[in-house]
């Protein structure tokens, strides 16, 4: 298997080198770029080759957001890997940094054993899908394999469930009520094997069901 380059931006000195001495234990893992903000990491990125696999980004950061960098390092670094940090655990951050060129967000809190899985399937996959491996057995028969197997109106709601929209004003702009709503996201979380808004979000940008 070969090595697995990993970069870590995050303004908190204190977690890049814990988090750096947990990726370096693991097998065919290695740090090869820590940056406290984003400007730091392009100055770095510039001079580095070859470039690393995956990026591990704050959320929240000083100098350029999470989102601010992701989306520049998507537009000029296509090949590296984006993976969102954070604390936070609300539909408008993990959208907006999926929407930014992320394929994985994950929290701060994750298990060890979660991220080794997490790094191995961005690697292998291109990205990971917490609410997949967690359900991955429920209903995989009912996965739809492309946009065949949705209706019009469920690929309308997709779109708009990976904007920052609530499902209320989803509701308002299909002109439905909130109740056929929930029974769309039902519909979808069983479809796609998933269990959360996110999860629903990851698994419509992996199978190419919505254009961010």
């Amino acid at each position: 298997m070969k090595m697995i380059n990993i970069g870590i931006v995050d303004d908190h000195q204190l977690f890049v080198k814990s988090l750096s001495l947990l990726i370096d234990t693991i097998d065919n893992c290695k740090i090869v770029a820590e940056a406290l903000n984003g400007r730091d990491m392009i100055e770095k990125l510039k001079r580095m080759n070859p470039q690393p696999d995956i990026l591990l980004i704050d959320v929240n950061m000083p100098i350029s957001d999470g989102a601010e960098f992701a989306a520049y390092v998507r537009e000029h670094y296509p090949g590296i890997s984006l993976v969102a940090l954070s604390m936070k655990n609300d539909d408008h951050t993990v959208l907006k940094m999926l929407r930014a060129g992320c394929c994985a967000y994950l929290l701060k809190d994750i298990h060890p054993n979660e991220l080794e899985r997490a790094i191995l399937q961005i690697s292998s996959k291109g990205y990971y899908n917490a609410d997949v491996s967690n359900f991955r057995r429920l209903l995989v028969q009912s996965r739809p394999e492309g946009k065949g197997q949705l209706s019009d109106r469920e690929l309308l709601f997709l779109r708009f469930a990976c904007s920052d929209r609530t499902y209320k004003q989803i509701a308002a702009e299909m002109h439905l009520s909130e109740r056929t709503i929930d029974g769309y996201r039902d519909s979808l979380f069983q479809k796609l094997g998933v269990q959360s808004r996110v999860g629903m979000a990851l698994e419509a940008i992996r199978l190419n069901l919505v254009d961010l």
